[in-house]
Order: structure tokens, then C-alpha cells, then sequence
């Protein structure tokens, strides 16, 4: 769902480049991205991450290491840019990308990842526009090329043809799941709970009673 325009967005984005980065800059950053970290750390990214609750609560719930959000929309950046900049905690752990998550491995080396989010995509549930979900063969390629052997992949959706539609993609691409690592209800396993952090589309939906699906799983 596409935010509308935000006045501020732009000039804020201007202001704290340092928090969220640009596409060229995200470029040439390419194998270097513990530079930007106060420490040297593993890294995990989250691809279209909305409003930024998610990355939010990993980068405090997990400082060891550290998180990148990535978003194409300029109004959810600077939203999630600012929420993690006024949060009452510092996070230096935590920065965003400003740019399109198809272009995955221009930012990234192999290796330099060590695991992707994928949290409520857009199911874009039209068989033309197939190539635009996030779990589609083309985007598995590019999240494949920037983690490394064994690098993992989560994956959580209320959308129950996006996720049958990911399970058979991810099988196809040789995507293994770990053990115990699907859930047809996620917020019906206390123990799987205990270490969930939730988005805001998942808080809304779990709410309203629809089922959470999710996939953890392994490139071989």
C-alpha cells in the first residue's frame, strides 16, 4: 500500500542522509558496509520496510547486530527514518536504504548479508505482474548473490496464496526450509512468539484474526 506524499519527506531525507542512504551512495558502499556502523557486526537487512516498525525492533531488541531497512517509497522511508531517529532509545545499530529492493546486489557483496526479512509484500496477486512479487525466481537470484552459503531468508505473510505461491518458488529455487520453520498461524505458537517482532500490517491483521504465515528458510 502506497503512502501518500509527504511535504516534509524530502527535505528530511536531505537532512539525515547519514540514517537513510541514498541509491548512489547505498552503490558505493558496495562491500564496505561496516563503515557506517559504530561497530563491525553481523548484518541483516529487511526489504520494503514499510513504516519501519519491524527493523525498529530488531536493531533494539538485537544491538549485537546490526540492521538495514530498505524502502522504494520516499514517504514510508522518511516516516521510518524518523520514527527510528526520534526513538526514545539510540540505535546505532540501525540505518535504511532509500532504493528499490530488485536491485539487491548492486549494494551488496556476497557474504556481506547475512540474512534477508521479507515482511508483508505486496502479493501482486495478477498473474502478469508475477515478476513483481518479492519472492519471484529473479529476486531469489539477487538475494542468493549477497548471502552467503547457508544465509537465511524469512518470510512472513497474511496473504495465503502469496505464501502457497512462495513455498512452491522457494522449493523451485532450492530454498530449504529449517526445522520447524513454517507456520500456517504464527500467532497461535506461544513459543514462536516469544522472540516475534511484529510489523504494523501484522499487529493490524493478528488483530483482526487473520492467520500469519511464516517461512524460514536456507540457501544451499
Amino acid at each position: 500500500m502506497r503512502l501518500r506524499n509527504k511535504k516534509w519527506a524530502q527535505p528530511w531525507l536531505e537532512e539525515h542522509a547519514d540514517l537513510v542512504i541514498n541509491q548512489q551512495k547505498a552503490t558505493d558502499l558496495k562491500g564496505d558496509w561496516h563503515s557506517v556502523f559504530p561497530v563491525d557486526q553481523p548484518i541483516q537487512i529487511e526489504i520494503g520496510t514499510g513504516k519501519g516498525q519491524f527493523i525498529i525492533g530488531m536493531a533494539q531488541k538485537y544491538p549485537e547486530i546490526n540492521f538495514i531497512g530498505m524502502e522504494i517509497q520516499e514517504a514510508a522511508v522518511a516516516v521510518a527514518g524518523r520514527k527510528a531517529d526520534e526513538f526514545p532509545e539510540e540505535l546505532p545499530n540501525l540505518k535504511f536504504i532509500y532504493g528499490d529492493g530488485a536491485g539487491v546486489d548492486t549494494y551488496f557483496e556476497k557474504g556481506e548479508v547475512s540474512k534477508i526479512f521479507l515482511n508483508f509484500s505486496d502479493p501482486w496477486p495478477k498473474t502478469r505482474h508475477e515478476s513483481r512479487r518479492l519472492t519471484y525466481k529473479s529476486f531469489l537470484e539477487g538475494y542468493k548473490a549477497i548471502l552467503p552459503e547457508g544465509g537465511e531468508l524469512e518470510f512472513k505473510t497474511d496473504n495465503r496464496g502469496l505464501f502457497e505461491y512462495s513455498l512452491y518458488s522457494f522449493n523451485q529455487f532450492g530454498i530449504t526450509f529449517v526445522p520447524d520453520g513454517i507456520s500456517l498461524n504464527l500467532h497461535d505458537d506461544e513459543e514462536k512468539m516469544i522472540d516475534n517482532v511484529e510489523t504494523e500490517y501484522e499487529h493490524k491483521f493478528s488483530e483482526q484474526g487473520f492467520p500469519i504465515y511464516k517461512f524460514v528458510g536456507k540457501f544451499n
